[in-house]
């Protein structure tokens, strides 16, 4: 059985900036921003410890705009943009860092039209980050104890061969990853609830590699989309209704005739996995 041990370096990301009891904060504003210009790709590094974090698509023309709001007695602004590169977010100032999680906040816009290399870190915050519409090539987003909601809310215009999403001690829940329009994603997760939506414009199949150590798992998956799912675990109960048994693997009933295919294979620790049919 697979281990599934890189949920340990997610939930490390937790600390990043981690708020402890301490002294009040002096709050200072940040706004950047860039047209698109000549640019022809784009990669884009965030990290972010601790607070409020958005990230949605930019108005037309612009490749980005950025808003922090810090505390300037515990955090740096990071705001290193050049040739193509943009490297955004918060380093902490040592790490007795006294900050209350919903004070600090970052927003993110970032091109839609401009092919781009998305990486995200961030640590003990509230995500709410609507990458529909992008032109993502690549995606890595890394989580540590955090609520994170991710939505792709329209087709990605560009194509990813394999996304990566590692997530801490979280609820995280992901939506319309049917638009994602990756060939593979490699998901995995520590301790907490979480729910991936597989709705939306699906162009290709798509395999997805998922581990989890302990907690519950949702896996929301539209009835026209074919489905084989193999699970490797160990006290993991398995609510699959709708889904047929064929040896180690459990098919959808439309697996040869579907025209396109999502196909899991699951390894998990301790915890609940349950498959929902949507329409």
């Amino acid at each position: 059985m697979r281990r599934a041990s890189r949920w340990l370096t997610a939930i490390a990301l937790g600390l990043l900036g981690a708020p402890l009891p301490g002294a009040a904060q002096d709050w200072e504003t940040l706004s950047a921003s860039r047209r698109e210009g000549q640019v022809r790709a784009f990669d884009v590094r965030v990290r972010y410890g601790v607070g409020r974090f958005q990230v949605r698509p930019a108005e037309s023309g612009v490749l980005y705009d950025v808003r922090l709001r810090y505390d300037k007695d515990n955090f740096d602004p990071v705001v290193d943009y050049d040739d193509g590169r943009l490297e955004v977010g918060t380093d902490a100032r040592g790490r007795n860092v006294n900050v209350k999680e919903d004070d600090g906040e970052m927003i993110l816009q970032l091109s839609r039209d401009v092919p781009t290399e998305l990486v995200l870190e961030f640590g003990a915050v509230r995500a709410n980050l609507d990458l529909g519409g992008l032109t993502l090539t690549e995606l890595d987003l890394q989580t540590g104890a955090s609520e994170s909601t991710v939505d792709f809310s329209a087709p990605n215009r560009g194509r990813i061969r394999t996304a990566e999403m590692q997530v801490g001690a979280a609820d995280f829940t992901a939506r319309n990853l049917g638009n994602l329009n990756a060939d593979r994603l490699d998901f995995s997760a520590g301790v907490g609830e979480v729910v991936l939506d597989f709705g939306g414009a699906w162009e290709r199949d798509m395999q997805v590699d998922l581990s989890m150590g302990l907690g519950s798992l949702e896996l929301h998956i539209p009835e026209g989309i074919g489905v084989r799912l193999t699970k490797d675990s160990f006290l993991t109960s398995l609510d699959a209704s709708g889904l047929v048994k064929d040896g180690d693997d459990w098919y959808s009933r439309n697996w040869d005739a579907a025209d396109r295919r999502l196909s899991i294979d699951i390894d998990a620790a301790f915890g609940s996995i349950r498959v929902v049919q949507t329409r």
